[in-house]
């Protein structure tokens, strides 16, 4: 599916990440016209989290926006270099805007949490969506550096508990 400027749809390429699908990660990997699309999916994403959690209005979903874009792109940093560096393979070759897209991409589920409003409801797609996210940002790091599983699902646990020390530094040095 094409639009008349000729990109890929974003929608379908949406869809694609959401089901998994590698070709997907491959493609937006290599097609640097789709850092815009990815971005925004994390927006989007963030626009569908704030919504559903129905708190702290405007002011609270341009700062979860804005949240949303800073940590997007401290992971996929932190997680080319982990892989790039720590769990390098073989064919390991990758551009931390390669990782940028790919996990860009990755973030489509998260579209879905708009229904955690939904009582109920709202748990389970919350936890559905927490655990499909884990799932896509494996794919996206696979993809993006060539990687086996093991090294992707590696260089995600490796990445994530750099930013949550990252954050939490941060956090201490701010507050």
């Amino acid at each position: 599916m094409l639009e008349a400027t000729g990109q890929k749809s974003i929608i379908d390429r949406m869809i694609r990440a959401a089901r998994l699908d590698p070709q997907l990660y491959e493609e937006v990997e290599h097609d640097q016209s789709a850092t815009g699309q990815a971005m925004l999916v994390v927006v989007l994403g963030a626009i569908a989290g704030g919504i559903g959690a129905l708190s702290g209005g405007i002011a609270g979903l341009v700062v979860g926006v804005v949240a949303s874009l800073v940590g997007w792109a401290v992971y996929a940093f932190i997680a080319y270099w982990v892989g790039t560096n720590i769990f390098k393979g073989p064919h390991t070759e990758a551009t931390w805007g390669q990782l940028l897209r790919t996990l860009g991409f990755a973030n489509s589920p998260r579209v879905l949490m708009i229904l955690v409003v939904i009582p109920v409801v709202g748990i389970i797609v919350g936890l559905a969506v927490f655990i499909w996210l884990l799932f896509t940002t494996v794919i996206a790091i696979r993809q993006a550096l060539d990687f086996d599983t093991w090294r992707a699902i590696a260089t995600a646990v490796v990445s994530l508990l750099a930013q949550v020390v990252i954050y939490s530094v941060v956090f201490a040095i701010v507050t």
